[in-house]
This record gives C-alpha cells, structure tokens and sequence, in this order.
C-alpha cells in the first residue's frame, strides 16, 4: 500500500511510518519538514496521488479552544478537499477517548476534527485512544508559576508504540467508521505517574498535588477520560514504560 502520514515527523507519526515501512508499505510524509503546510494546504496538491489511504496524527500544544480548532478543523477541512481531488479511497484519524467530557480547550479540536471527518465524503476511520505514557512527563514538564506540580486524575496509559501498529492495522482494513478504542492495560492514578516519571529522570524536589481546574480536570477525576468495558487492552505498562526510559 501507498500510505500518506499526516504528522508523519512527530511523536506518533515517527512510529506510524517506522511500522508501515517494516510491513513494505511506501511511506509519504505530510510535515512542515517534507514541505507540506496543512493549515494553508500549501505543498499538498499532487502529494496525494496513488496514496491508498491517509493516517492523520498531526497534533498541535495548547490548552486554549480556539487554537484548538482553528488547527484541527483547518487542517482536516485542507487534508479532506486535497484527498476528495486525489481520490484517496481512505481517511484515517486519531483522537481521543471521553473527548465529549471535556469539549474545550484542547478536546475541542478534536471533536471538531470528528465532525468533519464524519461528515465528509472521504470514507473514513475514527480511532480513539487513551493518553500516551508520555503525558506524565508533558505533565511534569508543563510547570505552573515556574514550579513543577502534579496533577491528579485517573487515567489508563496506552503505548504510543502500539498505537502506531493498531492505526497500520487500521489502513490495511480499509475504512471502518468509529472504530473500537483502544487503551491501555491497567488504570493508573496521574499524580502518581508524574510522581513516578519525576523520580525516573532524577528529580528529588517537593512535587505537591494539584487538581487541574475546568471540565478536563473534572473529566479526568471522574475517570470520564478512561476506555469502556469493550475498548481493546494495550498491554505495555507504565512501569514498563518507564524502565526503558534512557534516563531511567
């Protein structure tokens, strides 16, 4: 298959296109470092020919709504319009588990990047996932007042990895709707990972408690942000996660 990554030089997108091309699958990569803006859909005419189907995991860093979806729903409207010209039988996207129960700031982008898709004509694929392990140290290292905190929350970590081999798994099926989500395989409390991470990485200061303010943080406490009783299981753990840290 000819898959197109979308996102395909960040966290996630470095493992999508790593799996795919270990399955023999030809990788194109849709990045402002391959020369592709999807925000003004600059460099993605005549990207997309012969691609088979497209992984959207671009990903934007910030809490403020209007960012949010300004970003998410700017660059799904220019990915759908540049497949709709192509032919792309395939549109494939990432998003998060609960994001209903927290529709600002950061989720809702991604619901609105939902929408769009759902409601477009490009057939389609909605995967969501719980948190990456990695959100303990964006967590840590997102400091209030200067002071690094932890936040609490429950929370079920999925392998960033297996995520990667899951959305491969996904464009080789061909387009399914909203499909099952995924998550890790164990809850876990999120003060307690960013507790954990910080002392993998040799941090030995006071790292007091906090509750994160607004529906995120209410979503998180209530578990609102954890996957159902018929989400698929990960089954890397943090503790896993965090033994093979470099620093660890």
């Amino acid at each position: 298959m000819r898959l197109a990554i979308a996102g395909g030089t960040g966290m996630t997108g470095e493992h999508v296109a790593a799996i795919a091309r270990g399955r023999g699958h030809d990788v194109v990569l849709l990045s402002r470092r391959t020369g592709v803006e999807l925000l003004s859909g600059a460099g993605l005419a005549g990207a997309l020919e012969g691609i088979d189907a497209l992984i959207d995991v671009t990903n934007v860093v910030t809490a403020k709504p209007d960012v949010s979806v300004m970003f998410f729903a700017g660059a799904t409207k220019n990915l759908l319009a540049a497949e709709r010209a192509a032919g792309v039988p395939h549109h494939l996207v990432l998003t998060i588990v609960g994001a209903e129960a927290a529709p600002d700031g950061y989720y809702a982008g991604k619901l609105a990047q939902e929408r769009l898709v759902a409601g477009g004509v490009v057939p389609w694929t909605i995967l969501r996932t719980t948190q990456f392990h990695e959100y303990a140290a964006m967590m840590f290292h997102r400091t209030h007042a200067g002071a690094h905190v932890a936040s609490t929350g429950r929370i079920q970590p999925v392998a960033v990895r297996e995520v990667a081999e899951h959305l491969v798994d996904l464009a080789e099926r061909g387009p399914a709707g909203r499909t099952t989500d995924l998550g890790g395989p164990r809850e876990e409390s999120l003060a307690d990972m960013v507790h954990r991470y910080a002392h993998a990485i040799g941090y030995r200061a006071p790292l007091p408690v906090v509750n994160t303010p607004g529906t995120l943080g209410r979503a998180f406490r209530s578990g609102a942000l954890l996957p159902g009783a018929d989400a698929l299981r990960g089954t890397q753990t943090f503790s896993e996660w965090l033994d093979a840290l470099p620093d660890a």
